[in-house]
């Protein structure tokens, strides 16, 4: 081995990057070690095409939902407990409603409400951007740790700027994280094969300055007129959102761009290291049983016979399509 090999295969260690290239659907932690930052990446292939497909969704629909299985994988993936976390809008846009949920740590499910005739009407007016078809409202991220446990929820506003905005504004105003998310998703073709499958990335890094150091200026009340005089934000995150904002979509969702290549790009002068992926899957937790159970426990014999046609109750998920039907008297 030549003293140049050695020392960049020395120099890949001390990233955490001598190790084979993760891949598609992972999540990929990582610190910015002379920046006082922390982030995920996520790539998902296999595991998005397999959740966008299970309805017959117009694009615009199936690209907003992708976004948000993006999110919802940068944000709850890294919650070390058995249990799930739920995202979920609720807006006045065309796409007026949309649930994502991850069981906890690497289980992935999610589908979209939307009006089609609102969708028409915006895609024919040029409204196609994500923002713009989500219109204003809410985004909740609820924890849920079992039965034995109190829930957690955190709400913010969606003002007509995106799942990006809004996530970044939630860590803002609950955490007080100064956060960067960014989203992409897109139809990807390779050659020889028939047919596009969907493709997203993901990447979001926080400031964790050390302790004691001043407020900044990105967070609630740090704009104002009373404090931008004299305000100086931090140089590390300055930096690093500097270096954030050169990440491009095409990055994101290239499958030759692995995350750590990605990361490597991006932070390499600054120190950043890379940790071990985690799986990430498309996994449905309907079953026939839960079905049944849901059944029994909800609704009344009275409900359950009113809801049969043709002697069978017909339930079918919302997350994964799959239909479970039920004889009202076997209950």
């Amino acid at each position: 081995m030549s003293k140049t090999e050695s020392g960049q295969r020395a120099s890949l260690a001390r990233f955490g990057l001598d190790r084979q290239e993760s891949g598609d659907d992972v999540a990929v932690p990582f610190t910015l070690e002379n920046l006082d930052g922390r982030g995920r990446v996520v790539r998902l292939a296999g595991a998005l095409n397999t959740i966008l497909t299970r309805h017959d969704y117009p694009a615009p629909v199936a690209r907003l939902l992708g976004e948000a299985v993006t999110l919802a994988a940068l944000m709850g993936s890294s919650l070390k407990f058995e249990g799930r976390f739920i995202l979920q809008t609720q807006t006045d846009g065309a796409i007026n409603m949309i649930v994502i949920d991850l069981d906890a740590p690497d289980g992935l499910r999610g589908y979209a409400r939307f009006d089609k005739e609102a969708l028409d009407e915006a895609l024919g007016s040029g409204k196609t951007t994500s923002a713009a078809l989500l219109g204003t409202g809410h985004l909740a991220m609820t924890v849920d740790q079992g039965p034995h446990t109190e829930r957690y929820q955190g709400i913010v506003a969606l003002e007509g700027e995106g799942l990006e905005v809004a996530a970044e504004h939630y860590f803002a105003q609950s955490e007080q994280i100064p956060t960067k998310v960014r989203l992409a998703v897109a139809e990807h073709t390779r050659r020889g094969n028939a047919g596009a499958s969907w493709r997203a990335g993901g990447m979001m890094v926080q400031f964790f300055p050390p302790a004691g150091e001043a407020g900044f200026a990105d967070l609630p009340g740090g704009d104002t007129e009373e404090s931008a005089s004299g305000f100086v934000e931090a140089d590390n995150w300055v930096e690093t959102k500097a270096l954030f904002a050169t990440l491009s979509d095409a990055e994101l969702v290239d499958p030759d761009v692995s995350a750590e290549r990605l990361l490597f790009r991006l932070f390499n002068e600054k120190g950043v290291r890379v940790f071990e992926p985690e799986q990430l899957e498309a996994r449905c937790s309907c079953s026939a049983e839960r079905t049944e159970t849901m059944l029994n426990e909800n609704f009344s014999d009275k409900e359950r016979q009113e809801m049969a046609v043709d002697g069978q109750i017909e339930v079918v998920c919302e997350f994964c399509s799959a239909t479970y039907h039920f004889n009202p008297n076997q209950f």
